[in-house]
């Protein structure tokens, strides 16, 4: 991606257990299995594992299922670099799905590309790694670009 700005902190604790904590065991990102895998300032790498209970009757996940991952990302890369007890709430973002998926693991990578004390802007790369039916090699794929913009809310004084 592109040259990532420098922050003033990062709560390395903080990433640290949220990696040691993931998958979570309830909502969304417990639901689909979503693992931090690689916590930098500035920069997370998540990924789920595509199982049989969430692909579709034609073979392939939802695109909710990208979106929400994309969703969980946008806002988990802030918390080590924002102030604490700070929180980040998704304004919004937009997605482009372009390839299906069908099986294997999904990953996204999210980068702060902006920020300032109230808002911060993130782009979402977001691919899919599986084995082709009639091969034994994995492929790596594109399917999703995202970018979405995060309130940054201080905590109540």
């Amino acid at each position: 991606m592109s040259t990532r700005p420098t922050f003033e902190r990062f709560d390395a604790d903080w990433a640290r257990k949220a990696m040691e904590r993931s998958p979570s065991a309830k909502g969304i990102d417990g639901y689909l299995g979503i693992r931090l895998e690689t916590f930098e300032p500035g920069r997370l790498v998540a990924s789920f594992p595509v199982t049989d209970e969430i692909v579709t009757m034609i073979g392939n996940i939802h695109g909710g299922c990208v979106t929400a991952l994309v969703d969980h990302v946008l806002g988990v890369v802030m918390y080590p670099v924002m102030p604490p007890k700070s929180w980040a709430a998704t304004t919004e973002f937009k997605v482009n799905l372009v390839a299906p998926v069908s099986s294997g693991v999904v990953r996204a990578e999210a980068e702060i590309v902006s920020m300032s004390a109230r808002l911060a802007v993130v782009r979402v790369e977001v691919t899919n790694t599986f084995t082709k039916p009639d091969a034994t090699a994995e492929t790596t794929r594109l399917v999703a670009l995202a970018q979405g913009t995060c309130t940054i809310v201080a905590p109540k004084g």
